[in-house]
């Protein structure tokens, strides 16, 4: 549990440290979008340097990415599993009524390291944003959508909290877990249902003090006059320069070129 990345973020000053959130945002967005246009390895070279370099540019640390990877583990393995079994092709291994095929392998390889360019690219936004410029950067995209009523700036607040408060929870789990299993809770022996059981002295305390710091994190707001609806200042705003608007361009260019040559 300790190995949660979501929500954490690197305070470093990098070139895309700097860069404006809404840059980020979108940039992370169309990567994610034009990585599902892709459907071969060699389509993923540019995706898999542009990833690498970004991870170079904001000094992440190796770690850290693998930090982001663990937690995902085990689906990457069940969505492996189910492509390798279940994609027709040319048999090359029968284990019962289960088939390996080469499709399947291909396909496999090819499913795991689209999820693992996700899940590296959101890291990247995460790692190099923080939650309050993450909150203006959602906020100031959803605005436009406040003609129409949509609550722009609650919607980029209940984000921002549910992301900051990801690893706080995951840490409370984990020492919930430990004071229980000081007092003779297993949470490891035993099969699926027994082990299922054996959460629930875990889930509850954990669920209760989410609930309590909701509470406190409310009366905080209030105490700070905050109003849901009400226009509000901020200390710092942020604003697109000329490297951000380049930025957003190199990205939109690189983008639309590899959907072109997709379809070319």
């Amino acid at each position: 549990m300790t190995d949660i990345s979501i929500g954490q973020y690197l305070p470093f000053d990098t070139f895309i440290h700097r860069l404006d959130p809404r840059v980020k945002i979108i940039g992370v967005f169309l990567y994610i979008i034009t990585i599902f246009f892709v459907d071969n390895f060699i389509g993923y070279i540019p995706f898999v340097i542009l990833l690498l370099a970004m991870l170079y540019i904001a000094k992440i640390p190796p770690k850290s990415v693998v930090r982001s990877l663990k937690p995902l583990v085990f689906i990457m393995i069940i969505t492996g599993l189910i492509n390798l079994f279940t994609t027709r092709g040319e048999v090359i291994l029968s284990l019962g009524p289960l088939n390996v095929t080469n499709e399947g392998i291909y396909r496999t390889g090819f499913t795991i390291l689209r999820l693992i360019l996700i899940i590296l690219s959101t890291s990247v936004l995460t790692y190099t944003t923080s939650p309050m410029e993450l909150t203006s950067g959602l906020e100031k995209l959803f605005s436009p959508l406040k003609r129409f009523g949509f609550p722009a700036g609650e919607l980029a607040m209940m984000i921002s909290i549910s992301l900051r408060f990801i690893p706080t929870l995951f840490d409370e789990a984990q020492k919930i877990r430990m004071a229980q299993m000081a007092r003779g809770a297993d949470f490891e022996s035993g099969n699926i249902i027994k082990r299922a059981t054996a959460m629930i002295p875990l889930l509850v305390p954990l669920f209760i003090n989410a609930f309590k710091r909701s509470d406190d994190l409310a009366t905080a707001m209030e105490a700070r006059l905050y109003r849901v609806g009400e226009e509000r200042t901020k200390l710092n705003e942020i604003n697109m320069d000329k490297t951000d608007w380049i930025t957003l361009i190199g990205l939109i260019v690189f983008c639309s070129i590899v959907i072109v040559v997709h379809f070319l």
